[in-house]
């Protein structure tokens, strides 16, 4: 520089030092050309992520569109008040690449705890300065720092359709927040799939290469495969303005969900053909977790200051998302990966309904064999030759069977091989010899087992009754037994060394210990046992969803009961996923759960399940699982305080010393489709809150 600095800019200089080891600083006297807010520059805007006591994520994207193939090179100001007349650092000749979407994350590190930050993205070209909207941040405080806590959990922003008006009634409210944890379900990888997304013109997303995208249903919607598949997701809602507030006004601590990959996945598996087709791609997976890494403002491999090199970030099978923050005296924030590590779910999408999966020696270990005595629990091995002919039959129908179901007649005949034979239950096999007039075969003095078919499995591709709709009594038996003889192995929803790392974790020593769950550990039951106005057949005990951990309900017990033995006082559990709020108490630890952002409730996702399996809404069936779910699943779940399964909205949580607080902010998911930009007091009349207090391991109503 020219001049002499001034002794007030050598001291600012110094303070930039101290916050990072490349900087920027100007003399007072010099006059910097005039910022101009440019939204062409930034589409997305600016987000932090990840805050710590002394460092934080900061994130943009930054494209010249005359240069849309070329690195944007930006300086990074932060400072701490608003106009960033006060900076703390000024880092230049950062470059937003194209190899990653121009999005660009910076590392600041060394800065004061419990304090907040402003900071801005500034693009130089042809002697003009673009700058991006200044964005507002805050680091934790410091360990053992004796302060409150507060943060906001939330879930599932499906953009299509929908309207993000929950996040615009938070910024309305001004909440003074230290964070915001988002527990999964940031995106939605499909462009418009009917079952649940209503898409129009104002809030579609469209893939700009189709060709690498998955159809799906015959090509009426794509799922995301791609890198740009997935980029043109997040960048669709990030130009969204209320989430682009959101994220200006507060950091994000995020975690993932299967959506940020592929609806109800384990591993790199996806669940779209319900079993038809081998659904494992790891380039998928692989190309999920970038973009992810690319948008979301987060550290996973402990990064040095400066920019985050997310090539440097491991991806499947290598990922490590799992980590935990430190919030002072009276938080630890645990947050746990559900998805990654999981294995398959217990009933497989194509299981054979007839299929044997514990015969009499299995019933007989589980100690149950003179219990399931009936005629209903008969079951033959189909491969012996007295039932040659009824092998030939339940092969040839489910041929028939399969290729209506859409697998090839090869295809078909090979699974018909595959799956009909060896021990089969009399309870389906009768089914369908009856279904083709064959006679059926006689229980008499045949041995007892339990099959798909008692577990809720009817059909041969099919969701329902493998991850939704499964009975109750005998799904315990078999996971239980499952359980125990693969070593717990089916239920190893963890991973072992990420189940090792909460164990050790969530014992510390601050006053809360809030694990996060990106799905919900609120036991959800229909008990229909007891009321005769429905059919028959249908009065058992049913888990609703057996993709969250209902699926694992011993591992989920083991868990709840390791904390009990080791005294983990002030556990808590906070999740999303299942588009209803909950409440409750699981094996003596408080839990509770999100509503979705904007995701259809789950009221209405059981409606239209109930609806297709021939129930109509005026039935008793519908009136009791649907219309009144909220008095059916507390009346089968007496750990449930507080569920409500049709609204949208948040909750803030309070970490005090002595309590947390929880409040729940709701809005009726009807709300969703309107557009409330321009009402804000409208929008402030729709909602409702409720709050409870969570000390002593109960949940109290505040």
């Amino acid at each position: 520089m020219s001049q002499k600095l001034h002794r007030r800019t050598i001291l600012q200089c110094i303070a930039a030092v101290a916050a990072s080891t490349a900087f920027g600083c100007r003399d007072e006297g010099e006059s910097p050309d005039p910022l101009t807010p440019s939204p062409e520059h930034f589409p997305q805007s600016v987000a932090s992520g990840d805050p710590r006591s002394d460092s934080v994520v900061l994130w943009t994207r930054a494209v010249d569109p005359q240069r849309a193939d070329s690195a944007t090179r930006l300086t990074l100001q932060v400072g701490t008040d608003a106009e960033l007349t006060q900076l703390v650092l000024e880092l230049k000749d950062l470059e937003a690449l194209p190899a990653h979407d121009h999005a660009l994350k910076v590392k600041v590190a060394n800065l004061k705890p419990r304090t907040t930050y402003y900071y801005r993205f500034i693009y130089e070209q042809d002697g003009k300065r673009y700058a991006s909207p200044v964005g507002r941040t805050r680091t934790a405080p410091a360990q053992g720092e004796d302060v409150p806590v507060r943060f906001v959990f939330a879930s599932c922003q499906d953009f299509i359709g929908r309207y993000y008006n929950t996040w615009q009634y938070l910024l309305q409210r001004d909440e003074d927040l230290d964070f915001v944890v988002f527990l999964g379900d940031y995106i939605y990888e499909t462009t418009g799939d009917t079952s649940f997304q209503t898409p129009d013109e104002a809030r579609r997303v469209r893939f700009t290469d189709t060709a690498s995208a998955l159809p799906q249903r015959g090509g009426q919607y794509h799922a995301a495969a791609a890198l740009s598949n997935y980029r043109d997701i997040y960048k669709t809602l990030r130009s969204d303005r209320q989430l682009q507030r959101v994220h200006e006004r507060y950091p994000f601590i995020v975690v993932w969900d299967d959506h940020e990959f592929s609806d109800d996945s384990w591993g790199s598996n996806a669940t779209y053909s319900d079993g038809r087709a081998n659904e494992r791609s790891d380039e998928r997976k692989r190309n999920a977790e970038q973009v992810f890494f690319e948008y979301i403002p987060l550290d996973t491999t402990q990064s040095a200051a400066g920019a985050i090199n997310v090539d440097n970030t491991p991806r499947y099978p290598d990922t490590r998302i799992y980590r935990d923050f430190d919030y002072g005296k009276h938080l630890r924030l645990l947050l746990t990966d559900y998805r990654t590590y999981r294995p398959d779910h217990l009933i497989p999408e194509n299981a054979y309904p007839g299929t044997v999966v514990m015969d009499n020696t299995a019933l007989a270990e589980a100690g149950v064999a003179a219990v399931l005595t009936s005629d209903d629990y008969a079951y033959v091995d189909i491969d012996a030759p007295e039932y040659a002919q009824h092998k030939g039959v339940l092969q040839q129908v489910y041929v028939q069977l399969a290729t209506k179901a859409g697998l090839s007649a090869e295809a078909a005949t090979a699974q018909a091989g595959e799956h009909v034979r060896g021990k089969l239950a009399l309870l389906y096999v009768n089914q369908v010899l009856a279904q083709v007039g064959v006679p059926p075969i006689s229980p008499t003095d045949k041995p007892r087992g339990l099959a798909y078919a008692h577990l809720g499995k009817t059909d041969l591709f099919n969701q329902m009754g493998s991850r939704y709709i499964v009975v109750k009594q005998t799904y315990d038996l078999y996971s239980g037994w499952r359980y125990a003889k693969s070593l717990r192995a089916s239920e190893n929803a963890l991973g072992d060394t990420q189940e090792a790392w909460l164990r050790e974790t969530v014992r510390a020593d601050n006053t809360w210990k809030v694990v996060v769950s990106s799905v919900s550990l609120t036991s959800m039951v229909w008990n229909l046992s007891d009321l005769t106005d429905i059919p028959t057949n249908l009065q058992t005990r049913f888990y609703f969803n057996v993709d969250q951990w209902d699926g694992f309900p011993n591992k989920r017990t083991e868990l709840l009961k390791y904390l009990r033995d080791n005294n983990v006082r002030n556990a808590l559990f906070i999740s999303g996923d299942i588009h209803s709020s909950h409440a409750s108490v699981e094996g003596g630890i408080p839990t509770l759960t999100a509503p979705a952002i904007s995701s259809g409730s789950v009221k209405e996702m059981a409606g239209s399940a109930v609806l297709a399996a021939g129930f109509p809404a005026d039935s008793s069936v519908y009136r009791r699982v649907v219309t009144e779910m909220e008095s059916t699943l507390r009346a089968s779940n007496p750990g449930i305080v507080f569920t409500n399964a049709d609204a949208h909205g948040f909750v803030v949580l309070e970490a005090r010393a002595n309590e947390a607080l929880a409040t729940f902010h709701l809005i009726p998911s009807s709300e969703v489709k309107t557009n409330y930009a321009d009402q804000p007091e409208a929008l402030a009349g729709k909602f409702t809150q409720k709050t409870l207090r969570v000390r002593d391991g109960a949940l109290i109503d505040a």
